[in-house]
């Protein structure tokens, strides 16, 4: 074989470890002059060495040397070289460019200064412009907690003998290229065809249990007392219905009942008398029918008067205990019926067109992942909360076992069927800046690099609207180690 051949044949089996995190490959040393134990970087027509003084970037002066080769191991010594540094954008800080200017200081070996103003990521961007040999751009992670640099992205590859990177047009679609069946094997590529199918969205939301506001109960008085005898003693404390919540003195409850029984033996009842008014009176400071017969057959007024409970339920506010002086109106006791709750999400106004009162929801507990809840949307809040860009929705669940506890956290899943659509699995699509990317299986091992666009997407799939038609045959696996073909590089330009 010849050493070009071998030369070539070297840098694809490269390309291929490197992008698929097996490793790096080193050239030994050549007898240029510097150091050349660095990784060898392929781009192009390039081989590209990059070492750093000190090893470990620093706050202040460093210096990077960079040794130039072209496919014959020869040094490229009319390089055009443009470096640039640079912090990315952080918060309310702007992203922070360094270039750096680079020399030629031997054939094939160029260096520069630079000075670091603080410590962080500073990626590098390297692109190399030769008249004779042609042009190439490079990426690497650099760093002041890391030695040396490592390559993020190298464009373009080998160049395709119909493309040229120099008069290729912005418009020209990548040139199709082939990978054989043994290294389809050794990457690891399958391919699916395009098809049509139902697709369903899954919006996972945060969510909490709280209590139905409609089954709250407030226990208040009509008028001021003290409390006597505490028998809702404790938050969390169930009660029934009719249940003695506690006992109140009031003088003027005292004075109502003296009132009724006077009025009583002086047998003036009737409508409009002061028994009828005193009767009213009592019920509507909360004494009912039972307490007032008991009220007429002890013939004395009881100094401290059991409170019944309203509702059954949960105590879950409490601002009173024994001897407590309350005013009239003042909240006393707060009682929640429990056995049904609310189940409160959020979700983003980007997703909220889709969600519509009456779906159908998922409530799945932490504990119990295996066992969710169904349940229907019953509420869509009409305002987005501003710094979250949220709105909640809610559910309400049936709890007769009082297992789902109010400010309990878990999650709300709701599905949304989007009918019937044009799809590619999520993995089969590269993101390549703006650009959605799929490779297209022509048979015979070619492969076609094809610009899509796309539209809604679930976890598993995403709409094609436009560069695919049902039954195009496309790479579902290996995508990103078929992109290190050489052959295809020649296009990245163009995605």
């Amino acid at each position: 074989m010849k050493p070009a051949n071998k030369i070539r044949l070297l840098a694809l089996v490269m390309s291929l470890l490197v992008l698929s995190g097996i490793g790096l490959i080193w050239f030994p040393r050549s007898g240029v002059g510097t150091h050349t134990d660095a990784p060898v970087f392929p781009a192009g027509p390039f081989y590209i060495q990059v070492e750093l003084e000190p090893e470990k970037p620093r706050i202040g002066n460093n210096q990077i040397t960079l040794i130039v080769r072209d496919q014959d191991n020869r040094p490229v010594t009319d390089a055009a070289i443009q470096a640039v540094a640079e912090m990315p954008a952080m918060g309310a800080m702007a992203a922070m460019p360094i270039p750096i200017e680079i020399k030629s200081v031997k054939p094939g070996v160029y260096q520069g200064q630079f000075e670091l103003p603080m410590a962080g990521a500073w990626p590098l961007t390297l692109t190399i412009d030769s008249a004779t040999k042609g042009q190439a751009r490079l990426t690497f992670d650099m760093g002041t907690s890391r030695k040396g640099v490592s390559l993020t992205s190298a464009s373009p590859g080998d160049i395709a003998p119909q493309v040229s990177v120099k008069t290729a047009s912005p418009s020209l679609e990548p040139a199709t290229f082939t990978v054989d069946a043994y290294r389809r094997q050794l990457i690891g590529v399958t391919t699916g065809k395009v098809m049509y199918r139902s697709l369903i969205k899954t919006i996972h939301s945060p969510a909490r249990i709280t209590y139905d506001e409609t089954r709250l109960t407030d226990v208040s008085l009509k008028f001021d007392g003290w409390i006597g005898r505490l028998d809702a003693d404790y938050v969390g404390k169930q009660v029934k219905k009719g249940q003695a919540l506690f006992t109140v003195y009031s003088p003027e409850l005292v004075s109502t009942q003296d009132e009724y029984l006077d009025s009583l033996r002086r047998s003036r009842a009737g409508p409009g008398s002061l028994t009828a008014a005193a009767y009213r009176r009592l019920t509507l400071w909360g004494i009912d029918a039972t307490q007032i017969r008991a009220l007429e057959r002890r013939g004395q007024a009881a100094e401290y008067v059991p409170i019944l409970s309203p509702v059954s339920g949960t105590v879950i506010e409490k601002y009173i205990v024994p001897g407590t002086a309350f005013k009239a109106s003042a909240t006393l006791l707060r009682i929640a019926d429990l056995s049904t709750v609310w189940v409160e999400g959020q979700v983003y106004e980007s997703e909220l067109p889709w969600v519509k009162v009456g779906m159908k929801a998922e409530f799945v507990l932490e504990d119990a992942p295996d066992s969710p809840l169904p349940g229907k949307i019953t509420f869509i809040e009409p305002t987005v909360e501003n710094k979250t860009r949220t709105a909640r929705v809610r559910v309400a669940l049936p709890n007769p076992d009082g297992v789902l506890r109010p400010d309990r956290y878990a999650r709300l899943n709701l599905r949304i069927d989007l009918g019937e659509r044009l799809v590619v699995p999520e993995q089969a699509v590269i993101y390549a800046g703006k650009s959605r990317v799929v490779f297209v299986d022509l048979g015979d091992g070619r492969l076609l690099p094809k610009k899509i666009r796309t539209g809604l997407r679930n976890d598993d799939f995403i709409e094609v609207l436009d560069g695919l038609a049902a039954g195009d045959v496309i790479v579902t696996s290996g995508n990103f180690l078929i992109a290190s073909e050489s052959k295809l590089k020649a296009g990245l330009e163009q995605w």
